[in-house]
C-alpha cells in the first residue's frame, strides 16, 4: 500500500507529513504533458425522485435552511481509512455517494450540493494530494456532477463562506455526520446547547419519516439487493459439505464475494451462526464451524450499489435433512413467521404483526412443556416471560438502512399502523441457550430464525426474498438442489 495515501499529520492541503521533498525537476516534469478527458455522464433516471424528496422536505420547514452533510471518511488504524459509505439520508435525498459532500437546501427548496471537485492540473494537487486522481482515481467536475444528478453544485472550499451566511433559528443541521459542519452553524434551541438540540431533532425526524414510504425506485432497487441476496444464499449452500465441518467466516466470506460482485457491500456485518451461535442473537465473531446433525444460521443482505438492502435470515440443517425436534422447533417459528406476514396490510398497527407471531410462538413453547404458565398469561404485557426464549421484536423497517426511519417517532413507527409502500422484515426466532437449565437437555444450543423482506400492498403482502424457500421440507429439497449443481463464482 502506498504510504501517502491517508494518515496523521496530514496538511491543509491534502499532504501527509511524511511526504517527500520531491526536487524540482520532478515537479516540472509532473505537470507537463496531461491530456484533459470529460466524463460522459447523463442524468440518472432517480432524479426527479430525490428532486420530490427534497422538495417535501423544503415544504415541511418554510422559510428555513437545512444542512445535510454526507460524513467523512473514517480512520480504520492509524493511516488507512475504512472503505466510504455514504451518510443514509444524504444519498436518500441527493443520490451522490462521495465523501465529504454536503447538501444545503434553502427556502423554497433551491439546493446546491458543495463537494470536492477533480483535482485541478493547475496545481499539484492531482499527484501530490490524498485526494488527487492519481491516487483515488478520477473524481467528477462540478459541471459534471450537476449533470449526474440534477443539482447545482459548488466547490466545497466555498462551503464555509455559505454556512457563515445562514441565520442563526432559521437553519436546522443533520448533526454528527461532519465536525465541520456542526462547528461552522450554531445550534439554537434556547438553553439547549448540548448533543442534537430539538430543532436540528426534527429535521432528522422529518427525513425518517419520508423514508416510511417507498416509492417505485426504491422498491425495485430492494428487490434488486433481495434477488442478490437470493443468489448469495445459493452460493452458500452450493460450498456448504454435508458430511465435514467448514468454518463459519468461509461461509461468510462467500457470501461477501457475491455482495461486493452483485452489490456495493454486505448491508450489515454477516450473522453466521452454526450449532449453538445460532442462539447469539448479533453473532459477528464468526470464527465457528459447522458440524454434520447441527443447524445453520445465516442472518446476510447484500447492499445494492444505490445503497439499499435486504436482510434475509435462513435456517439449514447441515446434513441435509432436520431432525424430528429441529423440525419441530422450525416449523414453529415458520407458523410464527407466517402469521406476521399475513399481518402485513395497510392500517394494521405495526406492533399487532409482533403480537400475531409471539402468540404462535408462545403456543409452541406450551406445546414444548416449557411455559410455566397458560399462553394467555405468558403473553400478558405484565408477564411476557415466552421472551425468555426470543427476545428480540419480529420486524423493523427496511430501506436504504437495514434499520430504516430509526429517527420517526413512535407514533408514527413503533406505535402506528403500517402504510401502503412500507418494507418491512418479519423474523421470529426460537432460540435454547446451552446453559439454560430449563430446557431438556437435546434442545439446549439450538436456534432457528427465519426472516424476509415484505412489502405492503393494498392487495396484500408481498414477499420480496421468497426466492429462498421457507418451509422445511422445501429448504431440504432446496439445499439438495444446490449441492447438486456444485459451487459457483458471481458472473
Amino acid at each position: 500500500m502506498a504510504e501517502e495515501r491517508t494518515g496523521q499529520g496530514k496538511a491543509a492541503d491534502g499532504t501527509e507529513s511524511h511526504d517527500p521533498d520531491f526536487p524540482e525537476a520532478f515537479l516540472s516534469f509532473m505537470r507537463q504533458g496531461w491530456r484533459d478527458t470529460e466524463l460522459p455522464v447523463t442524468p440518472r433516471a432517480e432524479v426527479p425522485n430525490h428532486a420530490k424528496r427534497r422538495a417535501a422536505l423544503a415544504e415541511a420547514f418554510p422559510g428555513e435552511t437545512l444542512v445535510i452533510p454526507t460524513g467523512n471518511e473514517k480512520v480504520r488504524a492509524n493511516d488507512t481509512d475504512h472503505r466510504f459509505r455514504p451518510g443514509s439520508d444524504f444519498a436518500y435525498l441527493t443520490g451522490d455517494l462521495e465523501s465529504d459532500s454536503v447538501l444545503v437546501l434553502r427556502p423554497g427548496g433551491e439546493a446546491t450540493l458543495f463537494m470536492r471537485p477533480r483535482s485541478s492540473r493547475a496545481t499539484d494537487e492531482f499527484f501530490r494530494s490524498r485526494h488527487g486522481e492519481l491516487w483515488v482515481g478520477r473524481r467528477p467536475t462540478l459541471r459534471e456532477k450537476s449533470t449526474e444528478l440534477g443539482l447545482p453544485t459548488a466547490d466545497l472550499s466555498e462551503l464555509d463562506a455559505a454556512l457563515a451566511e445562514l441565520a442563526p433559528g432559521r437553519t436546522r443541521v443533520l448533526r454528527g455526520f461532519d465536525a465541520r459542519v456542526d462547528a461552522a452553524v450554531r445550534q439554537y434551541d434556547g438553553a439547549r446547547a448540548e448533543g442534537q438540540p430539538g430543532r436540528d431533532r426534527e429535521l432528522a425526524i422529518a427525513i425518517a419519516e419520508l423514508k416510511l414510504v417507498k416509492d417505485e425506485w426504491e422498491i425495485a432497487q430492494l428487490q434488486e439487493a433481495c434477488d442478490a441476496t437470493v443468489r448469495g444464499f445459493e452460493d452458500v449452500a452450493r460450498a456448504l459439505p454435508a458430511d465435514r465441518g467448514v468454518s463459519e467466516r468461509l461461509l461468510e466470506g462467500v457470501f461477501a464475494l457475491r455482495a461486493r460482485h452483485d452489490g456495493n457491500d454486505v448491508g450489515y456485518g454477516s450473522i453466521v451462526g452454526a450449532g449453538e451461535h445460532a442462539t447469539i442473537l448479533h453473532w459477528v465473531h464468526n470464527h465457528g464451524a459447522t458440524r454434520p446433525g447441527e443447524l445453520l444460521l445465516m442472518d446476510m443482505g447484500v447492499e445494492n450499489r444505490n445503497l439499499y438492502t435486504a436482510d434475509v435470515t435462513r435456517v439449514l440443517p447441515v446434513d441435509g435433512r432436520f431432525t424430528p425436534l429441529q423440525r419441530q422447533v422450525y416449523d414453529a417459528v415458520y407458523a410464527a413467521q407466517q402469521a406476521g406476514i399475513e399481518m402485513c396490510r395497510p392500517g394494521v398497527a405495526f406492533r399487532d404483526v409482533h403480537l400475531a407471531s409471539m402468540r404462535v410462538l408462545a403456543e409452541a413453547l406450551k406445546d414444548l412443556g416449557l411455559l410455566p404458565v397458560s399462553v394467555d398469561e405468558a403473553m400478558d404485557p405484565a408477564s411476557t416471560v415466552y421472551r425468555r426464549w426470543t427476545l428480540h421484536g419480529t420486524s423493523h423497517m427496511l430501506g436504504i438502512d437495514v434499520h430504516d426511519c430509526a429517527n420517526a417517532r413512535k407514533e408514527t413507527y413503533r406505535e402506528g399502523p403500517l402504510g401502503e409502500g412500507y418494507v418491512l422484515t418479519v423474523e421470529p426466532g426460537l432460540y435454547f441457550q446451552p446453559e439454560d437449565e430449563l430446557v431438556p437437555e437435546e434442545l439446549r444450543g439450538v436456534g432457528v430464525r427465519i426472516e424476509d423482506d415484505i412489502l405492503v400492498t393494498a392487495d396484500g403482502p408481498v414477499n420480496m426474498s421468497a426466492g429462498l424457500p421457507r418451509a422445511s421440507a422445501e429448504v431440504e429439497t432446496w439445499l439438495a438442489e444446490q449441492r447438486e449443481a456444485g459451487p459457483r463464482l458471481p458472473g
